[in-house]
């Protein structure tokens, strides 16, 4: 008789317990939303910079198109594509360090 008195509360507490534990640490969770919610301002983040990115291809894009063709946008174009420079341009060289060379592995012995 004393049996069947905790068998209900017993079930009721570990159906609570696991539903409990799903609702926290589930895939559909509170965890698994917090993580979503910080991936998503993340992506967002990128998707703002591509859009700029966008826009000033189409701006120069636009400045290369025949109706209205830009002189100078077509020059550097030109120029940077076949890596070429007009004799009164002032260049300027990046320096470019030497990679470093992977260490020799030693030996085994």
């Amino acid at each position: 008789m004393r049996f069947r008195a905790f068998v209900f509360p017993v079930l009721a507490l570990g159906a609570a317990g696991y539903f409990g534990y799903h609702l926290q640490i589930g895939d559909h969770g509170l965890k698994a939303r917090a993580d979503l919610e910080g991936r998503k301002a993340v992506l967002e983040g990128e998707l703002a910079g591509l859009r700029e990115v966008r826009e000033r291809l189409e701006r120069d894009v636009s400045l290369l198109r025949p109706e209205s063709l830009d002189p100078d946008m077509l020059d550097e174009r030109a120029r940077a594509i076949l890596n070429l420079a007009h004799s009164d341009d002032l260049i300027m060289l990046k320096r470019r360090y030497p990679a470093p060379e992977p260490k020799a592995s030693s030996p085994e012995r």
